[in-house]
């Protein structure tokens, strides 16, 4: 397939499933503590790619463990913990626009951190969708009654995937992405995943009844598709684009979570429409290749 067409596929696939992510915290969150939906979405992840994991062992790119470790721990472990703890007090629509300020950050961590640079045009589409997330973010009946705190926890989140990133497309883009996947859950994170859960008590007070099971199903999603697969994606994504094109995922995002949002009663205005509208229009910018 050419790599034009491919990249915008995996960012519409990217974008379905990262957007149905906040839905399923939320429910996940109604049978475990953000602690152990966090540790659970990561360790899942982890026994899902082992095998891949341990089939590549020798392909193990020792000489970049330090950027493998902080790709992993900024985009694949804190922010699995900082999104269900946030959303104990926002909604999960809010969570979902919070995201889309990673492009803004994956600029300006690209900048500071990496010398990369971007053209007119991409930083214009980077705005007008920005200013459709303020649309969005500010047109929905909480927005006036939003914990700083727990929107800060989310905005960090944001910044922590933007070094992720980054640091994917400047140090790692020659690891196969399903390798990448594999190392970082499976190498680098299972066992931290797995302390989390055992500190958590998850291990004392877990039973198998059926509004757990049910728990863990919503659990068992999350990691397959939200985590497993859409990491997968997202590093053939950045193989084969930008990190600014890659993270503009999450100006979609906030589409398919304010959608998700209004099926499980949220509300949803001609306002938010229009911001939706607004980050499309954005996004037509972004089809410029950089210089």
């Amino acid at each position: 397939m050419n790599k034009e067409k491919e990249k915008w596929i995996i960012l519409a696939v990217l974008s379905l499933i990262w957007g149905s992510s906040f839905i399923l915290i939320k429910k996940s969150l109604e049978h475990f503590s953000p602690y152990q939906v966090g540790a659970l979405r990561v360790l899942i992840s982890g026994i899902l790619l082992s095998p891949i994991a341990i089939l590549n062992w020798k392909n193990f790119p020792i000489k970049q463990l330090k950027w493998l470790l902080i790709a992993a721990f900024a985009g694949n472990f804190i922010p699995m913990f900082l999104f269900p703890i946030a959303e104990t007090k926002v909604s999960s629509s809010i969570a979902g626009i919070m995201n889309s300020m990673m492009p803004i950050f994956t600029i300006i961590v690209g900048v500071f951190f990496w010398g990369t640079k971007t053209t007119s045009k991409q930083i214009l589409g980077i705005l007008i969708s920005f200013f459709g997330v303020v649309v969005l973010l500010f047109s929905g009946e909480d927005s006036s009654d939003m914990p700083l705190f727990y929107v800060g926890l989310l905005l960090f989140a944001a910044f922590l995937y933007a070094v992720s990133v980054t640091t994917v497309g400047a140090k790692l883009t020659h690891i196969p992405a399903k390798m990448m996947s594999s190392f970082v859950f499976f190498y680098v994170l299972f066992l931290p995943s797995l302390f989390s859960l055992y500190f958590s008590d998850f291990f004392k007070v877990f039973s198998f009844t059926k509004e757990n099971m049910i728990g863990m199903g919503f659990v068992a999603t999350l990691s397959v598709l939200g985590t497993g697969l859409a990491m997968m994606l997202q590093y053939r994504l950045m193989s084969i684009s930008n990190p600014l094109f890659a993270s503009t995922v999450t100006l979609l995002m906030p589409i398919v979570a304010v959608i998700w949002g209004v099926i499980d009663g949220e509300s949803f205005t001609v306002l938010q429409a229009f911001g939706a509208l607004i980050i499309f229009a954005g996004l037509i910018f972004l089809r410029k290749k950089k210089a």
